[in-house]
């Protein structure tokens, strides 16, 4: 099941209750389609929800899987509204690896819901993980047209660009890189990322 905002938002109040239910809160920092969805800034169906942290203590920190009340809880609200079995993962923790892009901490938006907080990065810092997740996909795929409805301008793509080459400094990448963002309309030098 693919879903809109309201079946996304309807998950995640499950999943509040839950853990309220259960005396087990979270925070977590997601990224990806789902957090578009819920900033209002795409409209298309996701299929899942992508952490890529904890929240604990005013602090983030990645986690690699989730930890088991939190699975539980998110495998009963799975089975209870019809979900794939993943529609609460950490796929793309990795981006945590290499730093998200500076001041991050301070545009997070947070919602609640019960006992589970959801903690979004700023429209600037999807801009950054849809181009890092665009450059090699090409303009068919869903990361390329995500970028696209963001609207960013050339100096967001610029600076963007500037910390996907943190994540991947390649050769190979930073040519993608360059192709992407020409195909964006923006024309980069050497010396711009």
């Amino acid at each position: 099941m693919d879903f809109q905002v309201e079946a996304l938002e309807e998950a995640l109040q499950s999943l509040g209750a839950v853990l309220e239910q259960r005396h087990t809160p979270y925070g977590l920092l997601v990224v990806g389609g789902s957090s578009l969805l819920l900033l209002g800034l795409i409209d298309r169906p996701t299929g899942d929800l992508d952490v890529v942290g904890l929240a604990e203590d005013g602090r983030y920190h990645k986690i690699a899987e989730l930890p088991a009340p939190l699975a539980s809880a998110a495998a009963q609200v799975g089975r209870a509204l019809d979900l794939a079995d993943n529609w609460l993962n950490t796929g793309p923790a990795s981006l945590m690896d290499f730093g998200l892009p500076e001041s991050w901490e301070r545009r997070i938006e947070v919602r609640r819901y019960g006992a589970l907080e959801v903690h979004l990065p700023s429209r600037f810092d999807q801009i950054c993980f849809k181009l890092y997740a665009a450059v090699d996909r090409g303009p068919n795929d869903k990361h390329y047209r995500d970028l696209q409805a963001l609207e960013p301008s050339s100096e967001e793509l610029r600076q963007a660009a500037r910390w996907t080459i943190m994540h991947d400094s390649s050769a190979g990448f930073r040519s993608q890189l360059v192709g992407c963002l020409a195909s964006m309309g923006v024309e980069v030098g050497n010396g711009d990322i």
